[in-house]
């Protein structure tokens, strides 16, 4: 564990052996933060949240309440867990059978937001600025700036850096209504101008 203790921890908060935290981390009541792993500066982890072994957060983080994040998974900077949402790390679980080689990695990539109770199947990895719907089951590969929900999930539009939807004109244009950035839509990808 950091030993310089610049982030803040909560009494009842475990923290194994081998960590890194970042400077102005908050961990929360309750949670439990497996070896081995890497969180950035500036996070903010729930109550009750648990992080596998080896997982990494960048900085900026924020992982509400009830949160399980397991080996094989990477947030990027920036990137938002909504209350309850889960990650899995294997295709075919079975209780009898041990499959910790087989885990698949998951990439939420920079400033990407996952709803609440929100189940992100292994080896499927959520592009920058994506939005995922409360309630949605990934099982597929989402692409930046995608706004999906369902279960399973499909896609329904785009959405800002923001969190805006965008509305792309017939030339291929969108700008966010609140910071009046440009967006463009070419061959089903979002660019920002």
């Amino acid at each position: 564990m950091d030993t310089n203790k610049t982030f803040f921890a909560h009494e009842t908060a475990v923290i194994d052996d081998g960590c890194t935290i970042g400077e102005g981390t908050k961990i929360w009541h309750f949670s439990h933060i497996m070896s081995n792993c890497t969180i950035g500066s500036n996070c903010n982890i729930g109550q009750n949240v648990v992080v596998s072994p080896q997982v990494v957060l960048g900085s900026n983080v924020k992982v509400q309440n009830n949160v399980s994040i397991y080996t094989g998974v990477i947030c990027e900077d920036d990137v938002f867990l909504g209350p309850s949402m889960v990650f899995t790390n294997v295709i075919n679980p079975r209780s009898a059978i041990k499959r910790q080689d087989q885990y698949l990695e998951t990439i939420v990539k920079k400033g990407a937001s996952i709803g609440a109770n929100a189940t992100i199947v292994c080896g499927n990895n959520i592009g920058e600025y994506a939005f995922i719907g409360a309630g949605a089951v990934v099982t597929k590969e989402v692409a930046p700036y995608a706004l999906v929900v369902g279960n399973p999930s499909k896609q329904i539009g785009w959405i800002s850096e923001y969190g805006h939807r965008l509305d792309f004109d017939e030339k291929g244009y969108a700008v966010c209504p609140e910071s009046e950035e440009k967006y463009q839509l070419k061959d089903n990808k979002v660019t920002k101008c």
